[in-house]
Formats: structure tokens, C-alpha cells, sequence
């Protein structure tokens, strides 16, 4: 039997103050290397399959110069923590076109394994423990790196700029929330923040959401800088989670020029998208945000600016798939199915 846990069980079972130290102890066991982590392959899908919009290009990956462009991209996303009972793969699809359907843009699903026999034991949707998850990046490094009482302007206004304040306001006291995006969004995110109890407000530049903040958010799908550096107050965190390729960036290099230290979740990959490489950094210019969680490294003066840039791990889906799975037995809830 495998037990499915569809989204809203899983928003059910979750527990964000239950969350964060199931992510914490992923990043400690990913920065020691007890994990299995392979390479996540990403490739082009929908080629020349005709959705109405007969867009005709050239993919990014090269082959099929003529045709119908490629409608999304999908990932695979496999990962172990050493010592645990089952590991995890995670399915995903980029599909931003869906927007304009009435769709989520990126979708996923998680695969639960039996790390000794094998055996499926669980399918869960995967958008739902992404979002938590990642909320929890943000969350964390609020705790970790910022001070309290927490002015937190949010660049975006869409999922992951709602779940990366729910996760600050969760593990921080937040004093107000800000909220930019260039169209109407920017009301509605603030409108459903204030419905959960956290005091936010729209406001009409990007200027207005990060002047005076404590904690920048970034949540962004934006090729170009979504903010000035030279704006930040000195002492500001800077939280970037939109950027994962390398045509992405949300930060300008004056960021990272002010900044003291630059944490990733994922050093050799951050490296590669466009915020660091825009700003001239290496790999070996990043440091683990593992480190952090381990006491070797973080904030060392009030008025240092520090900057958290995460592509997302593997890793983290593994342990909260897990932490869902183990929930949903003990409360019997789910689904099972023969499979």
C-alpha cells in the first residue's frame, strides 16, 4: 500500500515551528556530507506540442531550431540523509505560461522510498512541502542573522513571498511587513497576510518596501535587479530565494559590494545564477549556510549587511517529506491505495 497526501493534508498536518528544526537539522547533515545529493537533471518538455499560443523559437538546450517552443521545464530531484529509513525524489515542472490558465506556475510531487527494501511508501504533493520548506530558508536565517523586532520588506507578492513571511513571523517577532510587486498582486498579498494575522502593507515602490527594512526579502522570477543596494540600511539581511538560473537575478553587485558575507544553501550551485555571477563571485566567496546553523558562522556586528541566497536542496525535501509521512501515520490520515 502506498499512502498518498494530497495538498490539503498536507497544510493540515503542518506545523511551521514544527518545521524549522526538521530543515535546520537537513542543512547541518547536507553541510557535514552525510547526504546523498546527486545532480538534478532539468530539461525542456511540451516540444512541438501546440497549447494555442504557436510560439516558434529556438530552445535554450539547442535541439528543435523550428517548431513549437518547449511549454515547460521539468526536474528531478533525488536525495538521502545518511541513517534515515527512506529517501525521497522529487518530481517538478516550470511551466510559467500557466499563469495566464489560472495555474500555479510551478508544480511538483515527492515520491517517498522505502532505504531498505525499496518499496514505494508515500506520494505527496510536492508544491506544498516546497513552499513550506522554503519559507522555513528565510524563516531560519531571520532568527539566525536578523534582530528583533523585525521591519520586513518583501519584493513580490506571489506563493513564496507569502510563505517567507509566515516563516519570518513565526520565528521572529515582526514589527511590519512591506509589500512591492510592479501590478494589483502586491494588495492581495498584503490583504491575505493581515487575514494571518501579520500587519502588512502594499506599497507602490521598491524603494518604499526596503528603505527602513531590517530584513529584505527577495521572491522574484526577475532577470534584472528588483532593488538598489545603495537603498539598504546598514545591519539589513537580505533573504534572496526567486533566483535559480543563470538569466535569473534579483540583486545588483552595490548588494553584494556592502554586504560582509554572502551565505548559500548550495555554494557550488548558487555560483552559477545570475545574482552571483553578476556580481563577479565564486564559489569559494560563498559561505555554507549550514555553517550557520552550526555556530561557526553568522553575525558578527549590528550594522553588518549580510546576504542569503538559496536555489533550493533536494535535501530539505527529503527531510520534510519525511516529517509529513511520519505525521500522517500517527494521525491516520491520508490516503492508501494498492499500488
Amino acid at each position: 500500500m502506498v499512502r498518498i497526501l494530497s495538498a490539503h493534508v498536507i497544510n493540515e498536518l503542518l506545523s511551521l515551528a514544527e518545521l524549522f528544526p526538521v530543515v535546520e537539522e537537513a542543512f547541518v547533515k547536507q553541510g557535514r556530507g552525510e547526504v546523498e545529493r546527486p545532480p538534478r537533471p532539468h530539461f525542456p518538455v511540451g516540444i512541438d506540442v501546440d497549447d494555442g499560443r504557436n510560439e516558434v523559437g529556438t530552445l535554450e538546450h539547442g535541439d528543435h531550431a523550428s517548431g513549437h517552443s518547449p511549454l515547460g521545464t521539468a526536474l528531478t530531484m533525488p536525495a538521502y540523509i545518511h541513517g534515515r529509513e527512506v529517501y525521497a525524489t522529487k518530481l517538478a515542472a516550470v511551466h510559467e505560461h500557466n499563469v495566464e490558465h489560472g495555474l500555479p506556475t510551478v508544480n511538483a510531487q515527492v515520491v517517498l522510498t522505502d532505504a531498505t527494501t525499496g518499496l514505494p511508501l508515500a506520494f505527496l504533493d510536492g508544491t506544498s512541502i516546497t513552499s513550506a520548506r522554503t519559507g522555513c530558508i528565510g524563516g531560519l536565517a531571520a532568527e539566525y542573522l536578523a534582530s528583533d523586532p523585525v521591519r520586513l520588506g518583501v519584493l513580490g507578492a506571489g506563493t513564496q513571498a507569502r510563505w517567507q513571511t509566515r516563516a519570518i513571523a513565526t520565528g521572529s517577532e515582526v514589527e511590519s511587513v512591506r509589500i512591492y510587486a510592479p501590478s494589483d498582486s502586491r494588495d492581495a498579498c498584503a490583504a491575505d497576510l493581515r487575514d494571518a494575522g501579520i500587519p502588512a502593507e502594499a506599497v507602490d515602490s521598491p524603494e518604499a518596501a526596503v528603505e527602513d527594512a531590517t530584513v529584505v526579502v527577495t521572491a522574484t522570477t526577475s532577470t534584472t535587479p528588483v532593488f538598489d543596494g545603495a537603498w539598504l540600511e546598514p545591519g539589513t539581511l537580505v533573504v534572496a530565494v526567486g533566483s535559480y538560473t543563470e538569466s535569473m537575478r534579483e540583486l545588483d553587485a552595490t548588494t553584494f559590494d556592502r554586504a560582509a558575507r554572502v551565505f548559500a544553501d548550495i555554494p557550488e550551485e548558487v555560483a552559477a545564477i545570475g545574482d552571483v555571477r553578476g556580481a563577479g563571485l565564486s564559489a569559494s566567496a560563498l559561505i555554507p549556510l549550514s555553517e550557520v546553523f552550526e555556530g561557526v558562522e553568522g553575525r558578527e556586528s549590528p550594522d553588518e549587511i549580510l546576504v542569503v541566497e538559496s536555489v533550493g536542496s533536494a535535501v530539505l525535501d527529503a527531510a520534510a517529506a519525511e516529517y509529513f509521512y511520519v505525521k500522517a501515520k500517527e494521525r491516520g490520515v491520508g490516503e492508501d491505495v494498492g499500488f
